[in-house]
């Protein structure tokens, strides 16, 4: 068998196996072992426990625990309640003020965690409803949770950019400075959409500010206060990072150890919200170990198989422009995005692609925001955006599925846009390097 037919029949087996509705963990894991045995024999089996060795073993892996606790004590503190509650104090009468405020409280989110799923559920249990009962359009509401939730795929510090550096030997540091940009530069285009369509049809943006019914009025000083502990918590984790002062797993467990005091000064902690929180971290971090040891076997397998030398072979034999090979991976991202998870497709393609980009001329870093972005969109895509599955497990009953993936289109036009912006102008994310 040669390796081109080998490369056609481990892909079919890949999508075959996952239409039956086998997890992708499992799917990779069986379909490296059978061409293990069909290639090379049984004495190549302990190659593949190498390969496993060498992922659960990398010392930076240790840093997304760390930020899933995070998340998990966020999602059963107050603190994400108050953050929101003290924006109202800042978004003031602007159009659509709300959605901005939602916007703002997102990438603060995403700054303390980096986790994507709880950031949409805590903003569908707490921004949605006030929009929606403020009269907002319902298009705008759906987009601006989901949009603003799946920020964490950019904003530092962003778990997929760590499996990024991993995959790609590159600098978690350098990822989370070149990242940061971009990400604030996504969620300034939201607001400008959000504050356009609700200036130019004010009905969309329901009144601009919560009504002081059932609501408390806030003072400065207690807004400040909501905003003071989320702010510092970011500020520690990332300005460790930025400043030198820490490696990103430091970082992790300092934003960890600051959370656990937050939630131990507001009197919130409990051996039962520990406790979910570290379940929540098992389960997550389970996931993605088990979705990188199966990707990992099954990367090093057809590598061995020669693999790597016909997918590069391949794309470099074409003759167009350098450019036109990284919108091919852009379009492959952005097809397999809609299928597959973000872990899945990072695991699979990354270390076939990283290698080609260098060789290509191409900084890395510049590419995994490239690939941060193609994530960005495929969590809101459909058929199978994970945020929208996410957002209509808090919903309101009338809200269907296909009510919040035609919300998601604009978002992701403007996703699009600016990823073509980051391909056209890659000082905007490499300066700071």
């Amino acid at each position: 068998m040669t390796i081109e037919v080998a490369t056609y029949l481990i892909v079919s087996s890949i999508f075959g196996l996952l239409l039956l509705g086998l997890p992708l963990a499992f799917v990779t894991g069986l379909v490296a072992v059978i061409f293990t045995l069909g290639w090379f024999g049984p004495d190549a089996i302990p190659l593949v426990g190498t390969r496993i060795y060498g992922f659960i073993t990398e010392y930076s892996l240790v840093a997304v625990p760390m930020f899933v606790f995070m998340a998990g004590l966020l999602d059963r503190s107050g603190m994400a309640r108050d953050l929101f509650n003290s924006m109202r104090v800042f978004s003031g009468r602007l159009p659509g003020g709300v959605a901005v405020q939602t916007l703002v409280v997102a990438f603060f989110l995403a700054a303390i965690s980096g986790i994507i799923g709880g950031e949409i559920v805590l903003l569908g249990v707490l921004a949605l409803p006030q929009m929606l009962r403020l009269g907002y359009d319902k298009r705008i509401a759906i987009g601006v949770v989901c949009a603003g939730g799946s920020l964490g795929t950019m904003v530092p510090p962003s778990i997929v950019l760590i499996i990024y550096g991993l995959i790609g030997g590159v600098s978690i540091s350098d990822l989370f400075k070149a990242a940061f940009v971009p990400a604030f530069l996504l969620m300034a285009a939201y607001m400008a959409y959000v504050v356009f369509i609700c200036w130019r049809t004010p009905s969309k943006g329901g009144v601009g500010v919560l009504s002081d019914i059932d609501e408390p009025k806030l003072t400065f000083f207690s807004a400040a206060k909501g905003i003071a502990a989320p702010l510092a918590i970011a500020g520690l984790v990332l300005g460790s990072i930025y400043g030198g002062i820490a490696s990103v797993t430091e970082a992790a467990a300092m934003g960890a150890a600051a959370v656990l005091l937050a939630v131990k000064l507001r009197g919130e902690f409990s051996f039962k919200v520990l406790r979910q929180s570290l379940t929540q971290t098992l389960e997550t971090c389970g996931m993605i170990v088990w979705i990188g040891i199966g990707a990992a076997c099954l990367v090093g397998v057809y590598n061995l198989m020669g693999g790597n030398r016909f997918v590069s072979n391949a794309i470099m034999g074409l003759d167009v422009a350098p450019i036109v090979i990284i919108l091919v991976m852009m379009l492959i991202f952005l097809l397999l995005g809609m299928f597959l998870d973000w872990i899945g497709i990072a695991m699979l393609c990354l270390p076939i692609f990283i290698p080609i980009v260098v060789q290509l001329g191409f900084d890395p870093v510049w590419f995994g925001i490239l690939f941060a972005i193609n994530m960005q969109v495929s969590y809101i895509s459909p058929p199978f955006g994970p945020a929208a599955f996410y957002l209509k497990s808090v919903a309101p009953p009338d809200i269907s599925l296909k009510d919040i993936f035609s919300s998601m289109l604009p978002f992701i036009v403007i996703q699009l846009l600016v990823l073509g912006l980051m391909l056209k102008y890659p000082q905007i994310s490499t300066w700071a390097l």
